[in-house]
């Protein structure tokens, strides 16, 4: 076979389906399945987020959603299927290669994940410490800007034992955002805190979406209530998106699966998951 011959059989396999402009989406899924042992998590998800908008994705326990969130961020490789994260189908990349596409990601874990040795200011510096070669100035004063803008100024030498749930999440994203990355992943934020805080750990995840320019990708089970600081909204079950667009679009979707759902109700596969226990 020709190299030329086989270049173009290349791109025509990595050509995706689109549910719109390409460009506009800074992340493409195509057909993503993964499988642990003779449990399929996910079944073929195909999945837009467009670029600059908060994308959550929403759906019951054990659907799939923090795999689906470990296969964008490249912590996890899919059985097959496609992830384009900026044009790069990244899939098939190894080692190094990963580095680049990696540097644009930033994470908020659902348990923070803050070190309990090191203070706020170690704790949100330690990305910059361990992979960028600015000096102590610098650092110094990206932190404090970074503090300022997640509400967190003069925190700098607390210690995450010494803060509330609410600002230790201040913390972790402020860590997240420290190397400025272009896509942030949020996987169920509002973890552990109680009803009063949620509301403004949501307003808090919009304004820095908005004020850094980033793309959003959010696991979340704060239902309806995340629905109003999200651009889109994907609805996983059985391991593929049933619904995906706007949050008005959403609700008022006739999807059977949806209604239950959000009326809190087990779904079939709850009680295959309860049953499978017994």
């Amino acid at each position: 076979m020709s190299l030329r011959r086989a270049q173009s059989e290349r791109s025509e396999r990595l050509k995706l389906p689109s549910n719109g402009d390409s460009s506009a989406n800074a992340i493409v899924v195509r057909e993503l399945r993964r499988s642990f042992g003779q449990q399929h998590v996910l079944n073929g998800v195909n999945l837009d987020c467009p670029r600059g908008q908060i994308t959550t994705i929403i759906g019951p326990s054990g659907c799939g959603k923090t795999v689906l969130l470990k296969h964008l961020n490249l912590l996890m490789r899919p059985d097959s299927g496609k992830v384009v994260i900026d044009g790069v189908e990244v899939t098939g990349l190894r080692g190094r290669a990963l580095d680049p596409v990696r540097e644009k990601f930033g994470m908020l874990f659902q348990a923070n994940a803050l070190f309990d040795s090191m203070s706020v200011f170690d704790n949100v510096a330690f990305p910059l410490v361990e992979k960028s070669r600015l000096s102590r100035e610098e650092i110094a004063k990206r932190v404090e800007e970074t503090l300022a803008a997640v509400g967190l100024e003069g925190m700098e030498s607390k210690y995450p034992s010494e803060l509330s749930g609410g600002m230790q999440k201040r913390a972790a994203l402020a860590r997240a955002l420290i190397r400025r990355p272009s896509i942030l992943m949020l996987d169920e934020p509002t973890t552990g805190l109680d009803p009063t805080r949620i509301g403004s750990i949501h307003s808090l995840v919009r304004r820095t979406q908005q004020q850094f320019g980033l793309t959003a990708v959010m696991v979340s089970h704060d239902v309806p209530d995340v629905f109003e600081v999200s651009d889109q909204i994907a609805f996983m079950h059985g391991g593929r998106m049933a619904l995906c667009g706007p949050a008005t679009n959403v609700l008022s979707s006739n999807d059977e699966n949806f209604k239950r759902f959000l009326a809190g109700k087990a779904s079939g596969e709850d009680e295959l998951e309860v049953a499978a226990a017994r």
